[in-house]
């Protein structure tokens, strides 16, 4: 495999998040929840319609693989969609995509992020779903993988998060 094609294994450390939602627009810092709590793509995420929430399951009736599919919403993705005002037009909200993904580069570069990119909370999310104890075939459901192939790409333990399981 060529090194373009080793995909990307970052993930946050330390305090990266606490400090991303900390000084983040409350539109931001809703984006950045939900993108870490539920593994969508950035454009699902921007696409998401307020009518599309249903209790604690968001429906996209269009993904990227052309399939529709059902997203779990946890409690902490939920405070932060109804952290946002509502728009005429039923959309969370008020920009345009790019706006939400060069805000999370300036806010990354204020705070002296490194290599990081919105993308990688796709990464972030998909291992943490792993983390809290789901199988292969509940995370593949959430983050709407085709594969197991592109679903280990997705997946990225951390390893002092794997050491203490061998304690």
């Amino acid at each position: 495999m060529s090194p373009n094609n080793l995909g990307r294994d970052r993930r946050l450390y330390d305090n990266e998040e606490d400090l991303l939602l900390t000084n983040a627009t409350t539109e931001l810092r809703a984006f950045i929840i939900i993108a870490i709590e539920t593994a969508m793509r950035r454009g699902e995420i921007h696409g998401l319609k307020r009518d599309w929430i249903k209790g604690r399951v968001a429906h996209l009736p269009d993904t990227k693989n052309g399939s529709a599919r059902a997203v779990p919403l946890s409690t902490r993705a939920i405070e932060a969609i109804n952290t946002l005002p509502l728009q005429l037009n039923g959309s969370l909200w008020a920009f345009k995509i790019d706006a939400y993904t060069k805000g999370f580069n300036r806010l990354c570069e204020k705070l002296n992020i490194n290599d990081i990119v919105l993308h990688d909370l796709r990464h972030e999310a998909t291992s943490r779903l792993f983390e809290k104890g789901l199988n292969e075939m509940q995370v593949k459901s959430i983050t709407g993988h085709k594969s197991m192939q592109m679903l280990a790409r997705y997946t990225h333990f951390k390893a002092d998060e794997l050491a203490r399981l061998l304690e």
